[in-house]
């Protein structure tokens, strides 16, 4: 299957992230634990807020701005704990606001050269700037189920779970693509 195009890449985003604002403005309890272990849905609500913005600061480092998604990891943990346990209006608000904000600048990457990578941290793990987009998509489709609010990836369009499953089996070593299929085909985990 080929990849997605960019363009691709942000129609997938814009919908579902109005799937996701859509299942958010029906919850009444943002304290209720979600799939992330120690996470509730306002843990989860506000990591894809400070995403958002971690993902404009790479877009405009690629452009040649200075700068990193997180000044550390530490501060992105602190800065999820802290916004976690905030009025529901405000994490609804943060959500919306940063989300509409890193959709309106993804598409600068479009002129961006395909070797530039940013940077998570200060000398931490490097991205390549033309997969931002998408790596904005996995986290909003992937924290989407995380909310354990009815949306499963069964809801995804058929494309873009094959993409996810591709983009899943790339990130993982021969061995556990081996155990992986073992599963997929035959329904055997090993231990």
């Amino acid at each position: 299957m080929a990849a997605l195009t960019p363009q691709q890449t942000r129609e997938h985003l814009r919908a579902q992230t109005d799937a996701l604002i859509a299942t958010v403005t029906t919850l009444d309890d943002l304290e209720v634990p979600s799939l992330c272990a120690g996470w509730s849905r306002a843990h989860v609500l506000t990591h894809l807020a400070r995403n958002a913005d971690g993902i404009g600061n790479l877009v405009r480092a690629a452009a040649g701005a200075p700068g990193t998604m997180y000044a550390s990891d530490e501060a992105r943990d602190a800065d999820i704990e802290a916004g976690a346990h905030r009025a529901k209006s405000e994490i609804v608000d943060d959500l919306l606001i940063t989300a509409h904000e890193v959709n309106g600048l993804l598409p600068s990457l479009d002129d961006v050269a395909g070797d530039v990578t940013v940077e998570r941290t200060p000398g931490g793990q490097r991205f390549r700037a033309p997969d931002l987009a998408f790596m904005r998509l996995r986290e909003v489709v992937y924290h989407h189920v995380d909310l354990d609010a009815g949306f499963t990836f069964a809801d995804l369009p058929e494309d873009l779970l094959t993409h996810f499953l591709t983009d899943e089996a790339g990130r993982h070593s021969a061995h556990e693509k081996a155990t992986t299929l073992l599963w997929l085909a035959r329904g055997i985990r090993p231990v």
